[in-house]
């Protein structure tokens, strides 16, 4: 397997699936009465980050990810989300950006050095492939999987196989 198909294609499963999620947590609402609101702003606990959140880091993290593995530009996109319909509009450009990336580019970044921000006023430096495997795709992984576990939650019907985007 090459090191694009490691990065890219695990990128846009999730995010493809995530966007088939959003469709069904938009149904859900308008089936039950349920102002999207109220699952857009939806926590697992207090203290956590929001669906909404959730879904940006979700993107934050492939088209970071992206960028940080081929040395290309670092895009910053600001998190202005409130609907539905702008989530999926977010994840609709994610997923263009990340399929714009041609194998050739990701030649030897497993062993190049990617530098990324670590907390404030730090940085940390990882070869391609443990800032992928360590940090990257666990993070993304980590939201991806929240966002769902915070749908699922709040009563919607969604399960691993629309995780998975098999479903």
């Amino acid at each position: 397997m090459s090191f694009h198909d490691a990065s890219v294609a695990a990128y846009l499963q999730m995010l493809n699936s995530l966007t088939g999620i959003l469709t069904k947590a938009e149904a859900h609402c308008k089936a039950k009465n349920i102002q999207p609101d109220v699952l857009l702003g939806a926590r697992l606990y207090p203290d956590m980050l929001s669906f909404t959140r959730q879904v940006q880091l979700v993107c934050d993290f492939a088209t970071k990810g992206c960028a940080r593995l081929t040395h290309s530009e670092v895009p910053t996109i600001p998190d202005t989300e409130k609907s539905f319909d702008e989530l999926k509009a977010r994840l609709a450009k994610t997923i263009d950006y990340v399929k714009s990336f041609k194998p050739a580019q990701f030649e030897g970044a497993d062993s190049r050095d990617v530098t990324f921000p670590a907390g404030p006023d730090k940085t940390m430096t990882l070869k391609g492939q443990q800032f992928l495997s360590h940090y990257s795709l666990p993070n993304f992984y980590f939201h991806a999987a929240t966002a769902h576990d915070i749908l699922r939650h709040n009563g919607v019907e969604i399960g691993k196989r629309d995780f998975l985007g098999v479903s």
